[in-house]
């Protein structure tokens, strides 16, 4: 760590604390990470704020490459979060773990133009259409690490909106597709003669919630899936495979429907958010990677079958804050850090994948079994109130 780094941050935070009359208390314990941090990932930097971090597992990952045991770092301030998935891993493990399936569909942006109606506009689609091997050869010169896949469209009035899919290997890559994106608008501006009104024209569709891409994918799809006797779920969860599947149906898939949410999940956003300030993500795509959905059924001599559906996952595992000292350890402790052509990217969704699976089919279990209040009460406030 550079001493001027420091010294900055401390000057801040002296004004700050002369201004308001709130003092900080000392924040240098952030080994080498102030220079990384206020060169790329935070502006008029005075600190780091701590979250706890757990660790749960190891969770047995069964992939396409290989069956392994991966321990998965959590930071959360919710008390029995780590306790829950813990006991999902190891209600999982008991049976064989759990199977994991990945797409890498591309992340996106999607800029807006402006036609001068539908003419101009469809006439521009199929330019662009045309002139697709060009506009990937533009997208490679930005940077080796990017790859453009696919573009797809959509018309309204005299605007025309394009969502470009890109594949960024194991960078998130939103940066990357920006500047990538940039390119290709100012080279339609110019052969095209119509104007770019904004770069990003929420055809993305970037940190919010959405259909789109919940139905088209954004980022990587995960599927999770993994089979529990009944004697396991009797030791492990307490309770009944046929309880677990009907709190499933009627919470997950009945109860999410009649709120018009977009998530038919216990609580995907729980473990994402988890792994992700854990591991140096942005922490607003959590917001898409909660889109999903968990489902159950009574399978064979009364087991249970669970499996999770993540269509929206913009994770990676260089850039970002993935370089920050505590996150890249995080990284190191599930074995995937760096960049490894694509590699480390399909095994950090992977990995989401499973231990959502894990979280649901625990929180499912609480909830069957009765104990969730009780739970909460004994782990989120360090003891259980005594009966009156």
């Amino acid at each position: 760590m550079r001493l001027r780094d420091l010294k900055t941050i401390q000057e801040r935070r002296k004004f700050l604390e002369k201004k308001t009359g709130i003092s900080f208390f000392p924040n240098e314990n952030f080994p080498d990470g102030f220079e990384i941090a206020q060169e790329k990932n935070c502006e008029n930097m005075i600190g780091v704020v701590h979250v706890p971090v757990g660790v749960a597992g190891p969770i047995l990952l069964n992939s396409k490459s290989a069956s392994e045991e991966i321990y998965i770092p959590l930071a959360t301030t919710e008390g029995a979060l780590v306790a829950s998935v813990n006991r999902g891993c190891k209600a999982i493990n008991q049976d064989g773990g759990v199977s994991v399936y990945s797409e890498n569909i591309g992340i996106t942006r999607g800029p807006v133009f402006k036609t001068s109606g539908l003419a101009q506009g469809l006439h521009l689609k199929q330019w662009v259409k045309d002139e697709f091997s060009q506009l990937q050869r533009m997208v490679v010169s930005t940077s080796s690490h990017i790859t453009l896949i696919k573009v797809d469209f959509q018309i309204s009035g005299k605007n025309i909106y394009m969502r470009f899919y890109y594949d960024t290997q194991d960078a998130m890559g939103m940066n990357m597709v920006t500047i990538a994106t940039q390119e290709l608008v100012s080279f339609i501006e110019d052969r095209m003669k119509v104007k770019c009104t904004s770069l990003a024209g929420n055809y993305d569709i970037d940190k919010k919630p959405a259909w789109l891409n919940f139905i088209s994918g954004r980022g990587r799809q995960v599927w999770s899936e993994a089979v529990l006797e009944e004697s396991t779920i009797k030791e492990v969860l307490k309770t009944t495979p046929s309880a677990i599947h009907d709190v499933s149906v009627s919470k997950n898939l009945v109860g999410s429907a009649l709120s018009g949410a977009l998530g038919f999940n216990a609580h995907f956003a729980n473990v994402i958010a988890a792994i992700f300030i854990a591991t140096g993500q942005d922490a607003a795509h959590v917001v898409e990677g909660s889109l999903g959905i968990c489902t159950t059924e009574i399978v064979d001599n009364n087991s249970l079958y669970i499996s999770a559906f993540l269509p929206d996952l913009p994770v990676g595992t260089i850039g970002g804050g993935t370089n920050l000292p505590s996150q890249k350890k995080m990284l190191e402790l599930m074995g995937i850090t760096g960049g490894d052509k694509g590699s480390n990217g399909e095994k950090i969704a992977e990995i989401i994948g499973a231990t959502v699976l894990a979280g649901e089919l625990s929180l499912l279990a609480s909830l069957a079994e009765g104990s969730l209040a009780k739970t909460h009460e004994r782990l989120a406030r360090g003891k259980v109130k005594k009966k009156i």
